[in-house]
């Protein structure tokens, strides 16, 4: 093996093991960011060693060892200055050997526990959204700052603050590194799941830049994702986010052509829609309905994918059941962008001005002022029913509130077709 494909086990294995390590020395140090230091200090001694040495039967194993003993030591001289801080005059109560054991110890719990305590802590609704991504990626998806800086194009600077705060503020408020229970832990879940969504959003419709899709995004959330459902296999809503985001990346591949251009729902080529994700995501749904929770707004969310991967063709999607399923979700989540993904699930199955009328009534929605699917719904509608002078000038609105490239560009396409139309009605 050379040098080169050690570099590249090296790297595939931190990205594996690197969320087990940090949740162990983290439930050890109880200090997040002093996890992460230790856990990075192993990684450097694996890039040393193992060139020379080869790389090991189990890696995940070595990096583990070569943490804990780091973690050991750290302990040991904490214990040391609190001793001497104390001035201790008896001997101390175990040998070192046995004190060694003792940390040992501290490190061999349930790992699935530790790697829950890590969800819940870097998802603390103490820390802003952006700063529970970034971080959520580094501690588990164990990207570098480089590559969360590049995925949400943001300068890595930027991120590493984001980061470094992040780390500072939990330790300054002393978040404990653990899974709440109660009320508590139902809201704390909540936190992870908006997390992971956000980061699988930021994939599947990029905010801003050159690109319409970012798929790693997409695919780190998603890994996240089936950790999580591991981990907590009972719990209704995160089956319905994974189902969620299973469903909707099965799209993935053909939701661009090859020039990175956006290719919309309905036109798209079914048959490039992945089949294994989209039996996976609807495994996960078959598991929220027995578990009795179909009324969850990620469920029910993940339903509405649900009709888009049943129907063969965009005609034969039942617009009816996706209408009824949203106004379900408003009452479960109201929010005027959930009413007006229902105006558009109307207009689909009752006609174009049932779906107007929808929108029209959301115009004054503060939160929807400067969010350019507004218009652009708008736009779409008015073309429908042929008032195409009306419909350019709503496009040409989305277009200027557009941030990513090629949806800007997309849009500007479709008003320059309905000034096209208008002229010809001319």
């Amino acid at each position: 093996m050379t040098a080169t494909d050690i570099h590249r086990t090296i790297e595939a294995v931190w990205r594996i093991e690197s969320a087990r390590l940090i949740a162990g020395l983290a439930r050890m140090l109880r200090d997040v960011g002093l996890a992460e230091e230790l856990a990075q200090d192993a990684l450097l001694a694996a890039l040393e060693r193992w060139p020379q040495s080869g790389v090991p039967d189990n890696p995940g194993a070595w990096l583990m060892t070569a943490a804990k003993h780091r973690a050991i030591d750290q302990l040991r001289r904490k214990k040391l200055i609190e001793r001497k801080h104390e001035t201790l005059l008896h001997e101390p109560e175990f040998e070192p050997a046995d004190e060694r054991m003792e940390l040992e110890a501290m490190l061999d719990d349930d790992i699935g526990d530790d790697l829950l305590r890590l969800i819940f802590t870097a998802c603390h609704p103490v820390l802003s959204a952006e700063a529970r991504a970034a971080l959520t990626l580094r501690l588990l998806g164990g990207l570098t700052t480089d590559e969360i800086a590049r995925a949400f194009l943001v300068p890595e600077p930027t991120i590493a603050q984001r980061i470094v705060r992040a780390k500072r503020t939990l330790a300054d408020k002393q978040i404990p590194f653990e899974v709440p229970r109660g009320e508590e832990r139902n809201e704390r879940l909540a936190s992870v799941l908006e997390v992971l969504y956000l980061i699988f959003n930021e994939g599947y419709a990029a905010t801003s830049g050159d690109d319409w899709i970012r798929p790693e995004l997409c695919n780190e959330a998603m890994r996240m994702g089936r950790i999580l459902a591991g981990l907590a296999p009972q719990e209704p809503e995160v089956l319905g986010l994974l189902a969620l985001m299973e469903i909707q990346a099965s799209r993935l591949r053909a939701r661009t052509k090859a020039n990175g251009e956006p290719i919309l729902l309905p036109d798209q080529d079914r048959s490039r829609w992945d089949p294994l994700l989209i039996r996976r995501g609807l495994t996960a749904l078959n598991r929220v309905e027995k578990l009795g929770g179909t009324q969850g707004p990620y469920a029910l969310q993940a339903a509405i994918a649900a009709c888009h991967a049943r129907a063969r063709t965009a005609e034969a999607t039942d617009w009816r059941r996706i209408a009824t399923l949203y106004t379900l979700l408003t009452r479960v989540m109201p929010s005027p962008v959930v009413e007006l993904n229902r105006a558009v699930a109307v207009a689909m199955d009752a006609g174009p001005a049932a779906g107007l009328a929808l929108v029209d009534a959301l115009a004054d929605e503060p939160l929807l002022r400067n969010y350019h699917l507004l218009p652009s719904v708008r736009g779409d509608l008015l073309s429908r029913l042929e008032r195409h002078a009306e419909a350019r000038d709503e496009f040409e609105r989305a277009a200027a509130l557009a941030r990513n490239v090629r949806e800007r560009n997309l849009l500007q396409q479709r008003a320059t077709a309905c000034a096209e139309a208008a002229r010809a009605r001319n």
